[in-house]
Protein backbone atom coordinates (compact mmCIF):
# COMPACT_ATOMS: atom_id res chain seq x y z
CA UNK A 1 0.00 0.00 0.00
CA UNK A 2 1.19 3.52 -0.76
CA UNK A 3 1.86 5.75 2.27
CA UNK A 4 -1.36 7.63 1.45
CA UNK A 5 -4.24 5.97 -0.36
CA UNK A 6 -7.70 7.45 -0.88
CA UNK A 7 -10.62 5.17 -1.62
CA UNK A 8 -14.37 5.02 -1.01
CA UNK A 9 -16.36 2.60 1.13
CA UNK A 10 -20.16 2.75 1.69
CA UNK A 11 -20.35 6.24 0.19
CA UNK A 12 -17.61 7.59 2.47
CA UNK A 13 -14.15 8.80 1.48
CA UNK A 14 -11.54 6.93 3.51
CA UNK A 15 -7.86 7.81 3.81
CA UNK A 16 -5.61 4.83 4.48
CA UNK A 17 -2.24 5.75 5.96
CA UNK A 18 0.47 3.09 6.09
CA UNK A 19 4.11 3.47 7.09
CA UNK A 20 5.80 0.12 7.79
CA UNK A 21 8.90 1.94 9.03
CA UNK A 22 6.91 3.33 11.94
CA UNK A 23 4.85 0.95 14.06
CA UNK A 24 3.69 -1.02 10.97
CA UNK A 25 0.07 0.05 11.52
CA UNK A 26 -2.71 1.34 9.30
CA UNK A 27 -4.91 4.22 10.34
CA UNK A 28 -8.27 4.76 8.69
CA UNK A 29 -9.61 8.29 8.78
CA UNK A 30 -13.10 9.04 7.54
CA UNK A 31 -12.97 12.34 5.65
CA UNK A 32 -16.40 13.06 4.21
CA UNK A 33 -19.63 11.42 3.01
CA UNK A 34 -20.31 11.13 -0.66
CA UNK A 35 -23.78 12.37 -1.65
CA UNK A 36 -26.13 9.47 -2.28
CA UNK A 37 -28.93 9.20 -4.81
CA UNK A 38 -32.01 8.38 -2.74
CA UNK A 39 -35.48 7.54 -4.02
CA UNK A 40 -38.15 8.28 -1.41
CA UNK A 41 -41.55 6.72 -2.01
CA UNK A 42 -44.28 8.73 -0.31
CA UNK A 43 -42.10 11.82 0.06
CA UNK A 44 -45.05 14.17 0.56
CA UNK A 45 -46.60 12.34 3.51
CA UNK A 46 -46.58 13.20 7.20
CA UNK A 47 -43.34 11.26 7.77
CA UNK A 48 -41.92 11.00 4.25
CA UNK A 49 -41.77 14.79 3.87
CA UNK A 50 -39.49 15.09 6.89
CA UNK A 51 -37.25 12.28 5.63
CA UNK A 52 -37.06 14.09 2.28
CA UNK A 53 -36.04 17.37 3.91
CA UNK A 54 -33.49 15.70 6.20
CA UNK A 55 -31.88 13.95 3.24
CA UNK A 56 -31.67 17.22 1.30
CA UNK A 57 -30.19 19.02 4.31
CA UNK A 58 -27.42 16.39 4.41
CA UNK A 59 -26.50 17.02 0.79
CA UNK A 60 -28.05 13.95 -0.83
CA UNK A 61 -29.76 13.87 -4.22
CA UNK A 62 -33.42 13.04 -3.67
CA UNK A 63 -36.07 11.75 -6.04
CA UNK A 64 -39.48 12.21 -4.44
CA UNK A 65 -41.92 9.62 -5.80
CA UNK A 66 -45.48 10.70 -5.05
CA UNK A 67 -48.97 10.18 -6.38
CA UNK A 68 -49.70 13.92 -6.32
CA UNK A 69 -46.60 16.00 -7.20
CA UNK A 70 -48.47 19.26 -6.58
CA UNK A 71 -48.37 18.51 -2.85
CA UNK A 72 -44.60 19.16 -2.83
CA UNK A 73 -43.98 22.90 -2.90
CA UNK A 74 -40.34 22.71 -1.73
CA UNK A 75 -37.80 23.86 -4.32
CA UNK A 76 -34.26 22.53 -4.04
CA UNK A 77 -31.48 21.98 -6.61
CA UNK A 78 -30.98 18.40 -5.37
CA UNK A 79 -34.70 17.52 -5.43
CA UNK A 80 -36.50 15.87 -8.32
CA UNK A 81 -40.23 15.20 -8.03
CA UNK A 82 -41.65 12.26 -9.98
CA UNK A 83 -45.29 11.25 -10.26
CA UNK A 84 -45.64 7.57 -9.49
CA UNK A 85 -48.07 5.07 -7.99
CA UNK A 86 -46.63 1.74 -6.85
CA UNK A 87 -50.01 0.09 -7.47
CA UNK A 88 -50.06 1.16 -11.12
CA UNK A 89 -46.52 1.93 -12.29
CA UNK A 90 -43.43 -0.26 -12.57
CA UNK A 91 -41.46 0.44 -9.41
CA UNK A 92 -38.16 -0.64 -11.00
CA UNK A 93 -38.51 2.18 -13.54
CA UNK A 94 -39.28 4.72 -10.81
CA UNK A 95 -36.23 3.85 -8.67
CA UNK A 96 -33.71 2.84 -11.33
CA UNK A 97 -30.27 4.43 -10.91
CA UNK A 98 -30.48 5.19 -7.18
CA UNK A 99 -28.17 4.05 -4.40
CA UNK A 100 -30.99 3.40 -1.95
CA UNK A 101 -34.76 3.51 -1.58
CA UNK A 102 -36.63 4.78 1.47
CA UNK A 103 -40.30 3.86 1.50
CA UNK A 104 -42.86 5.84 3.46
CA UNK A 105 -45.63 4.36 1.33
CA UNK A 106 -49.15 4.47 2.69
CA UNK A 107 -52.23 4.08 0.47
CA UNK A 108 -54.17 6.48 2.72
CA UNK A 109 -55.62 6.06 6.20
CA UNK A 110 -59.09 6.79 4.83
CA UNK A 111 -58.73 4.11 2.16
CA UNK A 112 -61.29 1.34 2.85
CA UNK A 113 -58.91 -1.14 1.16
CA UNK A 114 -55.84 0.02 3.07
CA UNK A 115 -54.87 -3.47 4.25
CA UNK A 116 -54.86 -5.10 0.80
CA UNK A 117 -53.47 -2.05 -1.00
CA UNK A 118 -50.58 -1.63 1.43
CA UNK A 119 -49.54 -5.27 1.17
CA UNK A 120 -49.89 -5.24 -2.63
CA UNK A 121 -47.95 -1.98 -2.79
CA UNK A 122 -45.09 -3.30 -0.69
CA UNK A 123 -44.85 -6.49 -2.70
CA UNK A 124 -44.43 -4.26 -5.76
CA UNK A 125 -41.84 -2.12 -3.96
CA UNK A 126 -39.76 -5.08 -2.81
CA UNK A 127 -39.80 -6.73 -6.22
CA UNK A 128 -39.21 -3.44 -8.05
CA UNK A 129 -36.21 -2.50 -5.91
CA UNK A 130 -34.67 -5.91 -6.60
CA UNK A 131 -35.35 -5.66 -10.34
CA UNK A 132 -33.65 -2.25 -10.36
CA UNK A 133 -30.53 -3.82 -8.88
CA UNK A 134 -30.69 -1.77 -5.68
CA UNK A 135 -29.67 -3.50 -2.47
CA UNK A 136 -30.63 -0.97 0.21
CA UNK A 137 -34.29 -0.55 1.18
CA UNK A 138 -35.38 1.31 4.31
CA UNK A 139 -39.02 1.20 5.38
CA UNK A 140 -41.07 3.50 7.61
CA UNK A 141 -42.60 0.97 9.98
CA UNK A 142 -45.25 1.16 12.63
CA UNK A 143 -45.34 1.00 16.42
CA UNK A 144 -48.24 -1.47 16.59
CA UNK A 145 -46.03 -4.55 16.25
CA UNK A 146 -43.70 -3.50 19.08
CA UNK A 147 -43.99 -5.50 22.28
CA UNK A 148 -45.29 -3.82 25.44
CA UNK A 149 -44.84 -7.05 27.41
CA UNK A 150 -43.39 -10.44 26.48
CA UNK A 151 -45.52 -11.77 23.63
CA UNK A 152 -47.95 -8.82 23.73
CA UNK A 153 -47.86 -6.29 20.89
CA UNK A 154 -49.08 -2.73 21.22
CA UNK A 155 -51.87 -3.28 18.66
CA UNK A 156 -53.32 -6.05 20.85
CA UNK A 157 -53.80 -3.82 23.89
CA UNK A 158 -57.27 -2.71 24.92
CA UNK A 159 -56.61 0.99 24.30
CA UNK A 160 -55.31 0.64 20.75
CA UNK A 161 -57.60 2.59 18.37
CA UNK A 162 -59.72 0.36 16.13
CA UNK A 163 -59.98 2.91 13.31
CA UNK A 164 -56.31 2.47 12.31
CA UNK A 165 -55.96 -1.27 12.86
CA UNK A 166 -56.25 -2.16 9.17
CA UNK A 167 -53.20 -0.10 8.24
CA UNK A 168 -51.29 -1.19 11.33
CA UNK A 169 -51.91 -4.87 10.63
CA UNK A 170 -50.76 -4.35 7.03
CA UNK A 171 -47.58 -2.64 8.22
CA UNK A 172 -46.90 -5.57 10.54
CA UNK A 173 -47.38 -7.93 7.60
CA UNK A 174 -44.78 -5.92 5.65
CA UNK A 175 -42.30 -6.58 8.48
CA UNK A 176 -43.05 -10.30 8.29
CA UNK A 177 -42.53 -10.19 4.51
CA UNK A 178 -39.17 -8.49 4.92
CA UNK A 179 -38.00 -11.02 7.48
CA UNK A 180 -38.15 -13.63 4.72
CA UNK A 181 -36.22 -11.39 2.31
CA UNK A 182 -32.56 -12.39 1.96
CA UNK A 183 -31.58 -10.53 -1.21
CA UNK A 184 -32.17 -6.96 -0.09
CA UNK A 185 -30.30 -5.13 2.66
CA UNK A 186 -33.55 -3.96 4.26
CA UNK A 187 -34.22 -2.06 7.47
CA UNK A 188 -37.61 -1.48 9.12
CA UNK A 189 -37.73 1.51 11.47
CA UNK A 190 -40.64 1.54 13.94
CA UNK A 191 -41.54 4.85 15.57
CA UNK A 192 -42.65 4.98 19.22
CA UNK A 193 -46.32 5.18 20.21
CA UNK A 194 -46.42 8.94 19.58
CA UNK A 195 -44.75 10.69 16.64
CA UNK A 196 -45.54 14.30 15.73
CA UNK A 197 -43.79 17.38 14.33
CA UNK A 198 -41.63 19.14 16.90
CA UNK A 199 -38.00 19.97 17.58
CA UNK A 200 -35.05 18.45 15.75
CA UNK A 201 -32.65 17.60 18.59
CA UNK A 202 -30.52 15.03 16.78
CA UNK A 203 -30.78 12.75 19.83
CA UNK A 204 -32.73 9.56 20.38
CA UNK A 205 -32.51 6.17 22.08
CA UNK A 206 -32.44 2.93 20.09
CA UNK A 207 -34.30 -0.32 20.75
CA UNK A 208 -35.22 -3.46 18.85
CA UNK A 209 -38.65 -5.12 19.18
CA UNK A 210 -39.88 -3.59 22.44
CA UNK A 211 -41.70 -0.27 22.78
CA UNK A 212 -39.38 2.36 24.29
CA UNK A 213 -40.68 4.59 27.10
CA UNK A 214 -39.02 7.39 29.03
CA UNK A 215 -38.87 7.82 32.80
CA UNK A 216 -42.40 9.29 32.73
CA UNK A 217 -43.74 6.28 30.88
CA UNK A 218 -44.14 8.22 27.63
CA UNK A 219 -43.24 6.75 24.25
CA UNK A 220 -42.62 9.58 21.81
CA UNK A 221 -40.34 11.27 19.28
CA UNK A 222 -40.58 14.25 16.95
CA UNK A 223 -41.01 13.50 13.26
CA UNK A 224 -37.81 15.46 12.68
CA UNK A 225 -35.75 13.20 14.95
CA UNK A 226 -37.34 10.09 13.46
CA UNK A 227 -36.06 11.37 10.09
CA UNK A 228 -32.63 11.92 11.64
CA UNK A 229 -32.60 8.29 12.79
CA UNK A 230 -33.62 7.07 9.33
CA UNK A 231 -30.84 8.99 7.59
CA UNK A 232 -28.31 7.97 10.26
CA UNK A 233 -29.14 4.34 9.52
CA UNK A 234 -28.80 4.90 5.79
CA UNK A 235 -25.41 6.58 6.10
CA UNK A 236 -24.03 4.31 8.84
CA UNK A 237 -25.89 0.99 8.65
CA UNK A 238 -26.26 -0.85 11.94
CA UNK A 239 -29.51 -2.72 11.40
CA UNK A 240 -29.22 -4.63 8.13
CA UNK A 241 -32.14 -7.09 7.80
CA UNK A 242 -33.50 -5.98 11.14
CA UNK A 243 -36.29 -3.98 12.70
CA UNK A 244 -35.33 -1.30 15.19
CA UNK A 245 -37.13 1.49 16.97
CA UNK A 246 -36.23 4.94 18.31
CA UNK A 247 -37.66 7.22 20.98
CA UNK A 248 -36.60 9.82 23.53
Amino acid sequence: MNPLTLFSFRNTFVLAVSDPREYGIIALLSLTRLPMKIAIIGASGRIGAYIRDEALARGHDVTAIVRRPEKITVKHPRLRVVKGDVLKDKVEQLVQGHDAVISAYNPGWDNPNIYDDQITGYRAIIQGVKKAGIKRLLVVGGAGSLEVAPGVQLLNTATFPENVKGGVLATREVLYMLRHEQELEWTFLSPPASIAPGERTGHYRVGKDQLLRDEKGESRISTQDYAVAMLDELERPRHIRERFTVAY
